[in-house]
């Protein structure tokens, strides 16, 4: 059972306020021209809105209760998304694509070296050969970030409360979510930008582009990083 599972009702309105990645993914994906594959689907936040755009989708995401929400998501916005549970290092997924993407941070769920191997080498078997793009978005924390925010609970929506633990030596945040109809935690790990250079290139990934934000403006030393990436040939 994910930990996901739990919150899956409260994870559209705990993030509501998240969007600014919404018309970047979109606009990657109307220019990659689909299908688009995206592991971490989710409840569909990304997924949808790129199904709305006229761009075929295959969504992956390891929790039953957030792929039943993106299912209710699709059938509102009266577009099809072709939603698969699977774990993102072994995703249920056979076809290649021109665009993997893998939003909101979703690759610091893999919290060793393995892991995020693994998952990068799903994504490279997956990516359309020649012209095939990685797309995907992190965040190193800011000592200021851990500071504010470590051992507390913060209301971040309307009867929706956060708490953040982390450990700078281990470098893995426990954050926690809880409202009155639901609570759970999720483990996640960083890295920091250079680490994830090396980690890119020793599998096979050239980067492209990095971002510092979703305006596309450079990457230069900020908490977050948005990543265009493709397969060396």
């Amino acid at each position: 059972m994910s930990a996901y599972d739990k919150i899956a009702r409260v994870y559209d309105p705990w993030s509501r306020s998240v969007v600014e990645d919404v018309p970047f993914y979109v606009e990657e994906a109307v220019r990659a021209g689909g299908p688009v594959l995206e592991l971490g689907v989710g409840t569909g936040r990304i997924a949808v809105p790129i199904a709305a755009a006229g761009v075929s989708v295959v969504g992956v995401d390891l929790s039953a209760g957030m792929l039943e929400v993106a299912r209710e998501s699709a059938a509102l916005a009266a577009v099809s998304v072709d939603l698969r549970q699977g774990d993102m290092r072994d995703p249920p997924v056979d076809e290649t694509f021109p665009l993997v993407i893998c939003p909101f941070r979703s690759l610091l769920h893999m919290e060793t070296d393995d892991d995020r191997r693994l998952a990068l080498r799903a994504v490279s078997a997956r990516l359309a050969t020649g012209h095939g793009r990685f797309v995907f978005d992190v965040f190193t924390p800011s000592p200021e970030d851990i500071a504010h925010t470590h051992g507390r609970f913060l209301e971040r929506e309307p009867g929706i409360w956060e708490r953040a633990d982390w450990d700078e030596r281990t470098r893995t945040l426990i954050l926690r979510l809880r409202s009155m109809d639901a609570e759970s935690e999720m483990s996640l790990a960083w890295l920091t930008v250079a680490e994830w250079r090396t980690l890119l290139a020793e599998e096979g990934f050239v980067v492209e582009s990095l971002y510092g934000w979703f305006d596309r403006s450079p990457w230069r030393g900020g908490e977050d990083s948005v990543w265009i990436c493709r397969r060396a040939e």
